[in-house]
């Protein structure tokens, strides 16, 4: 498994928005889509805030790669389940990270019903 760099995950992980978008089965890149996404200790992750049928979550899991790109960082990258430990920290970031976007819009992202719509983000070779 690949890691990012001190620099990619900080550059990554400190973006206020990533583009995300995953491969086609043919093997080419669908259009990217802006979202939140926050790091927790040497790891990004994104979460689809609005369940488990937003369209770039769904493409994303199914597909299992694609790429991202945000603080002048492009990488492609393997999409998996993260940790089942990792939810209170991830919470505690996009709070931390959004709180200033208010209740409403950070409540999308963070409790108990986004544990199953939580991707881990990991670079590829």
């Amino acid at each position: 498994m690949s890691t990012w760099t001190p620099d990619e995950l900080a550059r990554v992980g400190d973006a206020e928005e990533l583009e995300i978008a995953s491969y086609r089965p043919d093997g080419t890149l669908r259009p990217y889509v802006t979202i939140w996404g926050v790091r927790s200790g040497d790891a990004l992750y994104v979460r689809s805030a609005y369940g488990p049928e937003n369209g770039w979550f769904r493409r994303a899991r199914a597909a299992g790669t694609g790429r991202v790109r945000a603080g002048g960082v492009e990488k492609d990258v393997t999409f998996e389940a993260p940790p089942a430990d990792v939810h209170g920290a991830l919470d505690a970031a996009y709070h931390a990270k959004y709180d200033r976007h208010g209740p409403a819009i950070v409540g999308t992202v963070v409790g108990p019903q986004v544990v199953d719509v939580t991707l881990r983000v990991v670079p590829r070779d």
